[in-house]
């Protein structure tokens, strides 16, 4: 069973940082890719940043760019964001999701994705 499990959410102040966790479990870890997307309320879903877990090519939105960095610890099948310099519109909820064949911040391209930890950036 292909499990995705985000973790590291929480309440911090603006300028703040969090370092959010997704464990992957139940799949063929190291030939994958890792996405983290986020949902805030009426807005639609965004990708903000992807690892390959093979070679550790990363992208990341404009929108977290400068301000977030993702790795990974194949090891112990994790995958990390960390975000720095948090913002009120950073506000959502935080998705991992893992991708067989694409590379990017498109949803429609991954396969699972696990309950998300919410994020909420306010003093």
């Amino acid at each position: 069973e292909v499990q995705l499990q985000a973790s590291g959410g929480g309440l911090v102040q603006p300028g703040g940082s969090l370092r959010l966790s997704c464990a992957a479990s139940g799949f063929t870890y190291d030939d994958y890719v890792i996405g983290w997307f986020r949902q805030a309320p009426g807005k639609e879903r965004e990708g903000i940043s992807c690892i390959s877990t093979t070679d550790g090519r990363t992208s990341y939105a404009e929108s977290v760019k400068g301000r977030s960095t993702i790795s990974r610890d194949n090891a112990k099948n994790a995958v990390y964001l960390q975000m720095n310099n948090l913002k009120s519109e950073d506000t959502a909820v935080y998705y991992c999701a893992a991708s067989a064949f694409g590379f990017g911040l498109d949803w429609d391209e991954y396969d699972y994705y696990g309950q998300g930890t919410q994020v909420t950036v306010s003093s």
